[in-house]
């Protein structure tokens, strides 16, 4: 196939369908935007996923669950990977790199994401290129062909209306609202955030939208601290934007993450973020809205800070908003990524 047709790309996301993160809206996004451009897209994933891929996109129920070294799961990826014959094969994530750098090549070229900074890369190391969602994951392989794409998303106004209009959960009336959304599991902090909205002091509401794990232990530290009036924990909320064009700020507490999906949802709708220094929030937000660590004490001085002047929030945040337009932007990802497989299949001779 020339360089510069439409290509066959295969992307591969080796998680066992127990939840929906970041790393799985990252490959549904571009699998659905790479197949709307008229390339042929096939998905490799666990049967849990297979609504989340409509048609044009066409999927293949992998045993996922299963570990990566389990002979069943890559005799079924040598299977379907020899009858599909792509020009790419594109892994999402450390154990989808792993199973590509080891099963036989069955495809042009092989290309990995690193969502997150890991003590190794090595399973990247054996594929012909690696993209990297946050300038600090780059920073952390050294690949020769590592190439930086940012997470991008639809504009709002490019969404449906009703999930820009009518949210499932009532916004509550109090103000200033600090809104955090994220799986309620250990990585996010939550508890830390809980703790330091109370050790802050600060009049107006906090909301934590998701669900997971932790949800029984948060609801329980809440009780605990007295502060039910003050902290709401909803559940699941499918429709975030108009809770982010409500909130007076939007706050990520996690310990890490590899480029955060709601920093990019919040700066599209025009809402302040406050972050504790997580890869990729220092090329979209100053310095004075990211907390000195992800501690307890930093967090709540971070929001005292912030909420201080809440008229100014927006305004001092105007540059980070204007670059998530220009930057963060779904067709920006899927173009970048578009290119970087073609320049790696017309540097790389074709395998057959």
């Amino acid at each position: 196939m020339a360089t510069r047709g439409l290509l066959t790309v295969a992307l591969m996301i080796a998680t066992p369908g127990t939840g929906w993160g970041g790393m799985e809206k990252h490959t549904a996004d571009l699998a659905n935007a790479l197949a709307a451009r008229g390339h042929t897209v096939h998905v490799l994933a666990h049967p849990a996923y297979s609504k989340r891929f409509p048609e044009p996109v066409l999927f293949h129920s992998q045993p996922f669950q299963l570990g990566r070294r389990n002979l069943w799961l890559r005799y079924r990826l040598r299977k379907t990977l020899r009858a599909l014959k792509p020009d790419i094969i594109h892994a999402q994530g450390n154990k989808a790199a792993s199973l590509t750098s080891t099963v036989e090549r069955h495809g042009r070229i092989t290309v990995g994401t690193l969502h997150g900074t890991k003590r190794s890369h090595k399973a990247f190391d054996r594929l012909d290129g690696v993209i990297g969602v946050s300038r600090e994951i780059i920073n952390s392989t050294s690949h020769p062909n590592a190439r930086l794409i940012f997470n991008g998303m639809l504009p709002p106004e490019d969404a449906n209306l009703d999930d820009r209009i009518t949210p499932e959960i009532p916004v509550p009336t109090e103000r200033p609202l600090l809104l955090a959304a994220g799986r309620l599991e250990q990585v996010k902090q939550f508890d830390r955030l809980i703790q330091a909205w109370v050790k802050a002091d600060w009049d107006g509401k906090l909301v934590i939208l998701g669900e997971g794990g932790q949800q029984a232990r948060l609801t329980a530290l809440v009780r605990e601290l007295g502060a039910e009036d003050r902290i709401f924990l909803p559940g699941h909320e499918p429709r975030v934007f108009p809770w982010l064009k409500a909130a007076t700020a939007c706050i990520i507490s996690s310990s890490r993450e590899g480029f955060p999906y709601i920093m990019v949802e919040a700066l599209m709708a025009g809402c302040p973020v406050l972050s504790t220094p997580v890869s990729g929030v220092k090329d979209f937000l100053p310095q004075q809205f990211i907390s000195t660590s992800d501690g307890v004490d930093d967090i709540a001085r971070l929001i005292r800070n912030a909420l201080a002047d809440t008229d100014s929030l927006a305004d001092l945040q105007s540059e980070s908003f204007r670059q998530a337009r220009a930057q963060l932007s779904l067709a920006t990802m899927v173009s970048k990524t578009e290119d970087f497989y073609r320049e790696l299949l017309a540097s790389m001779p074709a395998r057959h």
